[in-house]
């Protein structure tokens, strides 16, 4: 069941989209020397964001440079990846079939605001 709605998410859900959209911010990141603290997370949300169904986001450490990253990023990346989930999630609610893809870009948009100090584990 997984591996169907990865590949339903995958080409209808907006995975293709939001997948790429995160690599190409952790491309950028780890093109300039300053970004690379956030190159990880950014590859590692990637990678969440092509299959996520069957794996869930837990917290990894939370301490004062993890803090100062995730104020950072969304002060200047985090804001428009959350703007790009937020979109593709009202495109999918219009439909029923959508919901629940909907429901995964905005938990993406919640976790688009914070990526440090986060993993992706097997659910």
């Amino acid at each position: 069941m997984r591996l169907l709605l990865n590949l339903l998410w995958f080409v209808f859900g907006g995975g293709f989209i939001s997948g790429t959209a995160w690599l190409l911010a952790g491309v950028i990141l780890a093109i300039t020397v300053i970004g690379l603290p956030w190159t990880p997370a950014a590859f590692r949300i990637a990678s969440f964001s092509y299959w996520p169904f069957g794996r869930v986001i837990a917290d990894r450490e939370t301490g004062a440079t993890s803090t100062l990253l995730n104020i950072l990023w969304l002060i200047l990346a985090g804001w428009w990846l959350a703007l790009q989930h937020l979109v593709l999630a009202a495109a999918l609610a219009v439909t029923i079939i959508g919901i629940p893809f909907a429901w995964q870009h905005v938990k993406l948009a919640i976790l688009s605001l914070t990526p440090v100090g986060k993993t992706v584990v097997e659910a």
